[in-house]
Protein backbone atom coordinates (compact mmCIF):
# COMPACT_ATOMS: atom_id res chain seq x y z
CA UNK A 1 0.00 0.00 0.00
CA UNK A 2 1.75 3.17 -0.89
CA UNK A 3 1.65 6.32 1.44
CA UNK A 4 0.45 9.28 -0.98
CA UNK A 5 1.29 12.60 1.37
CA UNK A 6 0.59 16.29 1.21
CA UNK A 7 3.70 18.40 0.45
CA UNK A 8 1.56 21.42 0.19
CA UNK A 9 1.35 22.86 3.72
CA UNK A 10 -2.49 24.79 4.03
CA UNK A 11 -0.95 27.58 6.64
CA UNK A 12 -2.37 30.94 5.35
CA UNK A 13 -2.59 34.53 5.76
CA UNK A 14 -0.34 36.72 7.28
CA UNK A 15 2.14 34.58 8.91
CA UNK A 16 6.16 34.25 7.80
CA UNK A 17 7.05 31.14 10.24
CA UNK A 18 4.10 27.98 11.31
CA UNK A 19 3.77 26.75 14.64
CA UNK A 20 6.11 24.59 15.98
CA UNK A 21 5.33 20.77 16.61
CA UNK A 22 3.74 20.46 19.67
CA UNK A 23 1.67 23.50 18.57
CA UNK A 24 0.35 21.47 15.62
CA UNK A 25 -0.14 18.65 17.75
CA UNK A 26 -2.46 20.11 19.97
CA UNK A 27 -4.80 22.11 17.52
CA UNK A 28 -5.33 19.24 14.34
CA UNK A 29 -8.37 17.61 14.55
CA UNK A 30 -7.66 15.21 12.02
CA UNK A 31 -7.67 11.81 14.36
CA UNK A 32 -11.01 12.35 14.75
CA UNK A 33 -12.35 13.75 11.62
CA UNK A 34 -11.36 11.37 9.05
CA UNK A 35 -14.23 9.50 9.27
CA UNK A 36 -15.79 12.44 7.01
CA UNK A 37 -13.33 11.88 4.42
CA UNK A 38 -15.73 10.85 1.65
CA UNK A 39 -18.14 13.41 3.14
CA UNK A 40 -15.65 16.02 2.72
CA UNK A 41 -14.91 14.89 -0.84
CA UNK A 42 -18.73 14.48 -1.92
CA UNK A 43 -19.17 18.62 -0.77
CA UNK A 44 -16.21 19.27 -2.91
CA UNK A 45 -17.31 17.78 -5.87
CA UNK A 46 -20.50 19.58 -5.33
CA UNK A 47 -18.99 22.81 -4.76
CA UNK A 48 -16.36 22.79 -7.83
CA UNK A 49 -19.22 21.35 -10.53
CA UNK A 50 -21.41 24.35 -9.49
CA UNK A 51 -18.01 26.38 -9.61
CA UNK A 52 -17.67 25.37 -13.33
CA UNK A 53 -21.55 25.01 -14.23
CA UNK A 54 -21.73 28.93 -12.55
CA UNK A 55 -18.61 30.49 -14.61
CA UNK A 56 -16.76 31.51 -11.21
CA UNK A 57 -13.80 28.95 -12.72
CA UNK A 58 -13.48 27.72 -16.10
CA UNK A 59 -15.53 24.52 -16.89
CA UNK A 60 -12.52 22.33 -18.18
CA UNK A 61 -10.90 23.31 -14.88
CA UNK A 62 -14.43 22.80 -12.89
CA UNK A 63 -14.64 19.48 -14.47
CA UNK A 64 -10.64 18.45 -13.71
CA UNK A 65 -11.30 19.36 -10.28
CA UNK A 66 -14.54 16.75 -9.99
CA UNK A 67 -12.80 13.87 -11.89
CA UNK A 68 -9.07 14.31 -9.45
CA UNK A 69 -11.63 14.38 -6.19
CA UNK A 70 -13.43 11.05 -7.75
CA UNK A 71 -10.36 9.69 -7.69
CA UNK A 72 -9.17 10.65 -4.78
CA UNK A 73 -12.39 9.11 -2.90
CA UNK A 74 -11.85 5.88 -4.95
CA UNK A 75 -8.46 5.41 -3.75
CA UNK A 76 -9.38 5.92 -0.07
CA UNK A 77 -11.66 3.53 -0.50
CA UNK A 78 -9.28 1.02 -1.97
CA UNK A 79 -6.45 1.69 0.57
CA UNK A 80 -4.21 2.93 -2.46
CA UNK A 81 -3.52 5.89 -0.20
CA UNK A 82 -3.76 6.56 3.78
CA UNK A 83 -4.44 9.56 5.62
CA UNK A 84 -2.00 11.86 6.17
CA UNK A 85 -2.42 12.21 10.59
CA UNK A 86 -0.05 14.82 9.89
CA UNK A 87 -2.73 17.07 8.40
CA UNK A 88 -4.37 19.90 10.15
CA UNK A 89 -7.95 18.48 9.54
CA UNK A 90 -9.89 16.05 6.60
CA UNK A 91 -10.08 19.33 4.38
CA UNK A 92 -6.25 20.04 4.71
CA UNK A 93 -5.33 16.59 3.82
CA UNK A 94 -8.29 16.36 0.49
CA UNK A 95 -7.11 19.42 -0.44
CA UNK A 96 -3.28 18.82 -0.16
CA UNK A 97 -3.70 16.14 -2.12
CA UNK A 98 -5.66 17.32 -4.85
CA UNK A 99 -3.21 20.33 -4.80
CA UNK A 100 -0.64 17.84 -5.12
CA UNK A 101 -1.78 16.15 -8.37
CA UNK A 102 -3.09 19.21 -9.95
CA UNK A 103 -1.33 22.14 -9.00
CA UNK A 104 -2.79 25.85 -9.09
CA UNK A 105 -5.85 24.38 -10.77
CA UNK A 106 -6.15 22.03 -7.72
CA UNK A 107 -6.37 25.34 -4.98
CA UNK A 108 -9.22 26.85 -6.98
CA UNK A 109 -11.46 23.90 -5.26
CA UNK A 110 -12.00 26.71 -2.36
CA UNK A 111 -12.49 29.66 -3.67
CA UNK A 112 -16.16 31.04 -2.59
CA UNK A 113 -15.94 28.81 0.42
CA UNK A 114 -14.35 28.49 4.22
CA UNK A 115 -13.72 25.84 6.15
CA UNK A 116 -16.06 27.23 8.97
CA UNK A 117 -18.90 26.26 6.10
CA UNK A 118 -17.08 23.27 5.26
CA UNK A 119 -16.83 21.73 8.29
CA UNK A 120 -20.82 22.38 9.06
CA UNK A 121 -21.48 20.68 5.63
CA UNK A 122 -19.24 17.73 6.50
CA UNK A 123 -20.78 17.13 9.69
CA UNK A 124 -24.41 17.91 8.35
CA UNK A 125 -23.18 14.82 5.13
CA UNK A 126 -22.18 12.71 7.58
CA UNK A 127 -25.09 12.87 10.12
CA UNK A 128 -27.08 12.30 7.36
CA UNK A 129 -25.59 8.76 6.23
CA UNK A 130 -25.04 8.11 10.54
CA UNK A 131 -28.47 9.00 11.71
CA UNK A 132 -30.65 6.62 9.60
CA UNK A 133 -28.29 3.31 10.72
CA UNK A 134 -28.73 3.60 14.35
CA UNK A 135 -32.61 4.25 13.58
CA UNK A 136 -32.39 1.12 11.52
CA UNK A 137 -30.59 -0.61 15.08
CA UNK A 138 -33.23 0.40 16.95
CA UNK A 139 -36.08 -0.50 14.79
CA UNK A 140 -34.05 -4.04 14.89
CA UNK A 141 -34.14 -4.28 18.35
CA UNK A 142 -38.36 -3.11 18.30
CA UNK A 143 -38.14 -5.95 15.98
CA UNK A 144 -36.59 -8.34 18.28
CA UNK A 145 -38.57 -7.12 21.39
CA UNK A 146 -42.08 -7.72 19.38
CA UNK A 147 -41.17 -11.18 18.41
CA UNK A 148 -40.39 -12.02 22.04
CA UNK A 149 -43.26 -10.10 23.36
CA UNK A 150 -45.67 -12.30 20.57
CA UNK A 151 -44.78 -15.53 22.28
CA UNK A 152 -45.98 -14.37 25.65
CA UNK A 153 -48.76 -12.74 25.52
CA UNK A 154 -50.31 -14.66 28.04
CA UNK A 155 -46.88 -15.12 30.45
CA UNK A 156 -47.63 -13.78 33.69
CA UNK A 157 -45.43 -11.71 34.94
CA UNK A 158 -45.30 -9.07 38.29
CA UNK A 159 -45.65 -5.69 37.79
CA UNK A 160 -43.10 -3.78 39.99
CA UNK A 161 -43.35 -0.11 41.87
CA UNK A 162 -40.62 0.92 44.09
CA UNK A 163 -39.18 -2.64 42.81
CA UNK A 164 -41.99 -3.89 45.07
CA UNK A 165 -44.30 -6.31 43.63
CA UNK A 166 -47.48 -3.84 42.26
CA UNK A 167 -50.15 -5.71 40.37
CA UNK A 168 -49.90 -8.55 37.87
CA UNK A 169 -48.95 -7.98 33.96
CA UNK A 170 -47.33 -10.29 31.52
CA UNK A 171 -44.19 -10.59 30.03
CA UNK A 172 -45.52 -9.11 26.69
CA UNK A 173 -46.63 -6.01 28.04
CA UNK A 174 -43.78 -5.36 30.07
CA UNK A 175 -41.45 -5.78 26.76
CA UNK A 176 -43.93 -3.60 24.47
CA UNK A 177 -43.30 -1.02 27.36
CA UNK A 178 -39.54 -0.87 26.48
CA UNK A 179 -41.01 -0.86 22.67
CA UNK A 180 -42.93 2.11 22.62
CA UNK A 181 -39.90 4.20 24.29
CA UNK A 182 -37.95 2.62 21.62
CA UNK A 183 -40.47 3.47 19.23
CA UNK A 184 -40.39 7.84 20.74
CA UNK A 185 -36.25 7.23 20.28
CA UNK A 186 -36.40 6.41 17.29
CA UNK A 187 -38.87 9.09 16.09
CA UNK A 188 -36.93 11.96 17.97
CA UNK A 189 -33.45 10.83 16.05
CA UNK A 190 -35.85 11.48 12.65
CA UNK A 191 -36.56 14.93 14.52
CA UNK A 192 -32.75 15.94 14.64
CA UNK A 193 -32.16 14.48 11.31
CA UNK A 194 -34.79 16.57 9.73
CA UNK A 195 -33.54 19.66 11.74
CA UNK A 196 -29.93 19.22 10.01
CA UNK A 197 -31.14 18.37 6.67
CA UNK A 198 -29.90 22.03 6.05
CA UNK A 199 -27.42 23.09 3.20
CA UNK A 200 -24.73 25.40 4.87
CA UNK A 201 -22.20 25.73 2.09
CA UNK A 202 -21.79 29.10 0.73
CA UNK A 203 -22.13 30.77 4.16
CA UNK A 204 -18.46 31.31 4.02
CA UNK A 205 -16.25 32.41 7.03
CA UNK A 206 -19.58 34.01 8.35
CA UNK A 207 -21.05 36.35 5.96
CA UNK A 208 -21.22 34.44 2.48
CA UNK A 209 -19.35 35.01 -0.64
CA UNK A 210 -19.16 38.19 -3.21
CA UNK A 211 -19.29 35.69 -6.20
CA UNK A 212 -22.41 34.43 -7.57
CA UNK A 213 -22.57 31.33 -6.09
CA UNK A 214 -25.71 28.82 -6.77
CA UNK A 215 -25.93 27.56 -3.30
CA UNK A 216 -29.26 26.05 -4.21
CA UNK A 217 -27.81 23.77 -7.17
CA UNK A 218 -25.35 22.28 -4.05
CA UNK A 219 -28.22 22.07 -1.60
CA UNK A 220 -29.63 19.84 -4.84
CA UNK A 221 -26.85 17.70 -5.77
CA UNK A 222 -26.10 16.93 -2.50
CA UNK A 223 -29.73 15.86 -1.03
CA UNK A 224 -30.67 18.43 1.17
CA UNK A 225 -33.85 19.84 1.80
CA UNK A 226 -33.25 22.99 1.76
CA UNK A 227 -31.01 25.72 2.70
CA UNK A 228 -29.58 27.34 5.96
CA UNK A 229 -31.22 30.62 6.20
CA UNK A 230 -28.72 32.76 7.56
CA UNK A 231 -24.58 33.07 6.34
CA UNK A 232 -23.92 33.24 10.09
CA UNK A 233 -26.25 31.35 12.12
CA UNK A 234 -24.81 28.58 9.52
CA UNK A 235 -21.67 28.58 10.07
CA UNK A 236 -21.96 29.55 13.97
CA UNK A 237 -24.31 27.29 15.66
CA UNK A 238 -24.31 23.64 16.12
CA UNK A 239 -27.68 22.69 18.19
CA UNK A 240 -28.29 20.11 15.36
CA UNK A 241 -25.08 18.11 17.65
CA UNK A 242 -26.53 19.31 21.19
CA UNK A 243 -30.21 17.94 19.50
CA UNK A 244 -28.46 14.76 18.58
CA UNK A 245 -26.84 14.30 21.12
CA UNK A 246 -29.83 14.79 23.87
CA UNK A 247 -31.75 12.32 21.92
CA UNK A 248 -29.04 9.99 22.18
CA UNK A 249 -28.65 9.88 26.06
CA UNK A 250 -32.62 9.84 25.99
CA UNK A 251 -32.24 6.66 24.17
CA UNK A 252 -29.04 4.98 26.28
CA UNK A 253 -31.16 6.31 29.45
CA UNK A 254 -33.87 3.42 28.51
CA UNK A 255 -31.24 0.96 27.23
CA UNK A 256 -29.37 1.50 30.74
CA UNK A 257 -32.78 1.08 32.93
CA UNK A 258 -33.41 -1.55 29.88
CA UNK A 259 -30.24 -3.18 31.80
CA UNK A 260 -31.10 -2.76 35.30
CA UNK A 261 -34.33 -5.04 34.55
CA UNK A 262 -32.02 -7.54 33.07
CA UNK A 263 -29.50 -7.51 36.12
CA UNK A 264 -31.99 -7.97 38.47
CA UNK A 265 -33.89 -10.66 36.63
CA UNK A 266 -30.73 -12.43 35.87
CA UNK A 267 -30.36 -13.02 39.75
CA UNK A 268 -30.85 -16.13 41.72
CA UNK A 269 -33.43 -14.05 43.77
CA UNK A 270 -35.24 -13.42 40.75
CA UNK A 271 -34.54 -15.70 37.94
CA UNK A 272 -36.96 -14.75 35.41
CA UNK A 273 -34.01 -14.34 32.30
CA UNK A 274 -31.63 -16.59 31.61
CA UNK A 275 -28.67 -14.78 29.61
CA UNK A 276 -26.82 -16.54 27.09
CA UNK A 277 -23.28 -18.00 27.66
CA UNK A 278 -22.46 -15.81 24.81
CA UNK A 279 -23.35 -12.98 26.27
CA UNK A 280 -22.46 -13.07 29.73
CA UNK A 281 -19.08 -13.78 31.41
CA UNK A 282 -17.60 -15.54 34.28
CA UNK A 283 -15.05 -14.17 37.18
CA UNK A 284 -11.85 -14.80 37.76
CA UNK A 285 -11.90 -16.47 41.21
CA UNK A 286 -15.44 -17.88 41.79
CA UNK A 287 -15.88 -20.53 38.56
CA UNK A 288 -19.92 -20.33 39.97
CA UNK A 289 -20.49 -17.14 38.35
CA UNK A 290 -22.37 -16.06 35.24
CA UNK A 291 -22.53 -12.35 35.35
CA UNK A 292 -24.66 -10.03 32.69
CA UNK A 293 -21.45 -7.90 32.62
CA UNK A 294 -23.23 -6.96 28.78
CA UNK A 295 -25.90 -5.18 30.66
CA UNK A 296 -23.55 -3.59 32.85
CA UNK A 297 -21.31 -2.00 30.04
CA UNK A 298 -24.55 -0.57 28.33
CA UNK A 299 -25.64 1.08 32.11
CA UNK A 300 -21.84 2.16 32.78
CA UNK A 301 -21.15 4.13 29.30
CA UNK A 302 -25.07 5.65 29.68
CA UNK A 303 -22.66 8.11 32.07
CA UNK A 304 -20.33 8.67 28.86
CA UNK A 305 -23.32 9.65 26.54
CA UNK A 306 -24.60 11.82 29.59
CA UNK A 307 -21.20 13.37 29.62
CA UNK A 308 -20.31 14.17 25.77
CA UNK A 309 -24.21 16.18 25.64
CA UNK A 310 -22.75 17.83 28.79
CA UNK A 311 -19.73 18.98 26.95
CA UNK A 312 -21.38 19.93 23.72
CA UNK A 313 -23.43 22.83 25.85
CA UNK A 314 -20.89 23.46 27.85
CA UNK A 315 -18.59 24.16 24.63
CA UNK A 316 -21.21 26.23 23.15
CA UNK A 317 -22.85 28.10 26.31
CA UNK A 318 -20.59 31.02 26.14
CA UNK A 319 -19.46 31.70 22.22
CA UNK A 320 -20.10 34.63 20.89
CA UNK A 321 -21.21 34.58 16.81
CA UNK A 322 -19.94 33.33 14.66
CA UNK A 323 -17.31 31.04 14.25
CA UNK A 324 -14.73 30.46 17.37
CA UNK A 325 -11.95 27.25 17.49
CA UNK A 326 -13.86 25.80 20.34
CA UNK A 327 -16.37 24.21 18.04
CA UNK A 328 -13.84 22.09 16.93
CA UNK A 329 -14.41 20.16 19.99
CA UNK A 330 -18.05 18.79 18.61
CA UNK A 331 -16.71 15.85 16.69
CA UNK A 332 -15.06 14.18 19.56
CA UNK A 333 -18.12 14.19 21.84
CA UNK A 334 -20.74 13.79 19.10
CA UNK A 335 -19.08 10.47 17.00
CA UNK A 336 -18.34 9.26 20.27
CA UNK A 337 -22.08 9.31 21.85
CA UNK A 338 -23.23 8.27 18.75
CA UNK A 339 -20.59 5.31 18.36
CA UNK A 340 -21.41 4.32 22.24
CA UNK A 341 -25.15 4.32 21.31
CA UNK A 342 -25.04 2.58 18.51
CA UNK A 343 -22.91 -0.63 19.34
CA UNK A 344 -25.09 -0.23 22.39
CA UNK A 345 -27.95 -0.67 20.81
CA UNK A 346 -26.94 -3.67 18.53
CA UNK A 347 -25.43 -5.37 21.46
CA UNK A 348 -28.41 -5.48 23.70
CA UNK A 349 -30.71 -6.85 20.60
CA UNK A 350 -27.79 -9.58 20.06
CA UNK A 351 -28.40 -10.09 24.31
CA UNK A 352 -32.15 -10.19 24.65
CA UNK A 353 -32.92 -11.94 21.64
CA UNK A 354 -30.86 -14.99 22.52
CA UNK A 355 -32.02 -14.76 26.44
CA UNK A 356 -34.37 -17.41 27.14
CA UNK A 357 -37.44 -16.84 30.13
CA UNK A 358 -38.54 -18.60 33.28
CA UNK A 359 -42.00 -18.74 32.46
CA UNK A 360 -42.92 -20.79 35.84
CA UNK A 361 -40.65 -18.18 38.07
CA UNK A 362 -42.03 -15.21 36.52
CA UNK A 363 -46.45 -16.70 36.88
CA UNK A 364 -44.68 -17.61 40.86
CA UNK A 365 -43.84 -13.74 41.28
CA UNK A 366 -47.44 -13.00 40.85
CA UNK A 367 -48.14 -14.92 44.01
CA UNK A 368 -47.84 -13.59 47.68
CA UNK A 369 -47.00 -10.29 48.19
CA UNK A 370 -50.98 -9.44 48.29
CA UNK A 371 -50.25 -7.89 44.56
CA UNK A 372 -53.84 -8.24 44.13
CA UNK A 373 -55.04 -5.83 46.59
CA UNK A 374 -56.28 -3.24 43.91
CA UNK A 375 -58.43 -5.90 42.55
CA UNK A 376 -60.60 -6.61 45.95
CA UNK A 377 -61.07 -2.36 45.88
CA UNK A 378 -61.83 -2.82 42.54
CA UNK A 379 -64.62 -5.74 42.75
CA UNK A 380 -65.99 -3.71 46.06
CA UNK A 381 -66.32 -0.63 44.07
CA UNK A 382 -68.38 -2.74 41.07
CA UNK A 383 -70.41 -3.55 44.05
CA UNK A 384 -70.87 -0.46 44.64
CA UNK A 385 -68.87 0.94 47.60
CA UNK A 386 -66.79 4.24 47.23
CA UNK A 387 -63.29 3.68 45.91
CA UNK A 388 -61.40 5.00 49.48
CA UNK A 389 -63.68 2.82 51.36
CA UNK A 390 -63.14 -0.22 49.27
CA UNK A 391 -59.47 0.83 49.69
CA UNK A 392 -59.51 1.10 53.55
CA UNK A 393 -61.12 -2.21 53.41
CA UNK A 394 -58.58 -4.06 50.94
CA UNK A 395 -56.05 -2.55 52.89
CA UNK A 396 -57.38 -3.96 56.07
CA UNK A 397 -57.97 -7.71 54.74
CA UNK A 398 -54.08 -7.31 53.48
CA UNK A 399 -53.28 -6.29 57.32
CA UNK A 400 -55.06 -9.42 58.27
CA UNK A 401 -53.12 -11.88 56.26
CA UNK A 402 -49.83 -10.04 57.41
CA UNK A 403 -50.68 -10.59 60.83
CA UNK A 404 -52.06 -14.06 60.59
CA UNK A 405 -48.98 -15.36 58.10
CA UNK A 406 -50.92 -15.68 55.20
CA UNK A 407 -49.24 -14.63 52.12
CA UNK A 408 -51.98 -13.86 49.96
CA UNK A 409 -55.80 -13.00 50.38
CA UNK A 410 -56.40 -16.25 48.03
CA UNK A 411 -55.27 -18.17 51.35
CA UNK A 412 -57.81 -16.11 53.55
CA UNK A 413 -60.59 -18.65 54.61
CA UNK A 414 -64.13 -16.72 53.79
CA UNK A 415 -65.09 -16.57 57.40
CA UNK A 416 -62.51 -14.49 57.72
CA UNK A 417 -62.79 -12.44 54.67
CA UNK A 418 -66.66 -11.83 54.74
CA UNK A 419 -65.83 -10.05 57.97
CA UNK A 420 -64.56 -6.76 56.55
CA UNK A 421 -67.87 -6.31 54.49
CA UNK A 422 -71.05 -7.81 53.80
CA UNK A 423 -70.34 -6.91 49.51
CA UNK A 424 -67.69 -9.63 50.35
CA UNK A 425 -69.05 -12.83 48.39
CA UNK A 426 -67.79 -16.26 47.84
CA UNK A 427 -67.19 -15.06 44.18
CA UNK A 428 -64.33 -12.69 45.30
CA UNK A 429 -61.65 -15.50 44.90
CA UNK A 430 -62.64 -15.95 41.24
CA UNK A 431 -61.67 -12.39 40.70
CA UNK A 432 -58.13 -12.34 42.41
CA UNK A 433 -56.01 -14.54 40.75
CA UNK A 434 -53.42 -13.10 38.84
CA UNK A 435 -54.80 -14.38 35.86
CA UNK A 436 -58.04 -12.99 36.16
CA UNK A 437 -56.48 -9.67 37.62
CA UNK A 438 -54.71 -9.42 34.34
CA UNK A 439 -58.04 -9.74 32.38
CA UNK A 440 -59.76 -7.49 34.16
CA UNK A 441 -57.50 -4.71 32.76
CA UNK A 442 -59.07 -4.70 29.48
CA UNK A 443 -58.60 -0.72 28.68
CA UNK A 444 -56.60 -0.05 25.25
CA UNK A 445 -52.92 0.14 26.54
CA UNK A 446 -53.73 -2.47 29.54
CA UNK A 447 -52.52 -5.76 30.20
CA UNK A 448 -55.33 -8.22 28.62
CA UNK A 449 -53.94 -10.48 26.27
CA UNK A 450 -56.08 -9.06 23.41
CA UNK A 451 -54.77 -5.49 24.07
CA UNK A 452 -51.19 -6.21 24.10
CA UNK A 453 -52.13 -7.70 20.73
CA UNK A 454 -53.41 -5.10 19.46
CA UNK A 455 -49.93 -2.87 20.86
CA UNK A 456 -47.88 -5.51 18.66
CA UNK A 457 -50.31 -5.21 15.96
CA UNK A 458 -48.87 -1.57 15.59
CA UNK A 459 -45.55 -2.14 16.77
CA UNK A 460 -45.36 -4.76 13.56
CA UNK A 461 -46.43 -2.06 11.63
CA UNK A 462 -43.70 0.42 12.97
CA UNK A 463 -41.29 -1.87 11.88
CA UNK A 464 -42.48 -2.70 8.60
CA UNK A 465 -42.65 0.91 7.44
CA UNK A 466 -39.45 1.84 9.05
CA UNK A 467 -37.35 -1.50 8.59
Amino acid sequence: MSHEKSKSPLWHGRFSEGPDAEAVAFETSIHVDTRMALDDIRGSVAHAGMLGKSGIIPASESELIVGELRKIAADLEAGAIEIDTGAEDIHSFVEGVLTDRLGDVGRKVHTGRSRNDQIALDERLYLKRAVPELRLAVVSLVKTLVGIASAHTETLLSGYTHLQRAQPVTLAHHLTAWCWMLERDHGRLGDALNRLDRMPLGSGALAGSGLPLDRAAVASELGFAELTRNSLDAVADRDYCLELASALSILMTHLSRFCEEVVIWSTEEFKFIDLSEKWSTGSSIMPQKKNPDFAELIRGRTGKVYGNLIALLTMMKALPLSYDRDMQEDKESLFSAYDTALSSVRVFTYMIGTAKWNVERMASSCTGGHANATDLADYLVRKGMPFRTAHAVAAGVVRECIDSGVSDMVDLPFERFSTHSPLIETDVYAHLTPRACVSARDLPGGPHPSRVAEQIAELEAFVRANG
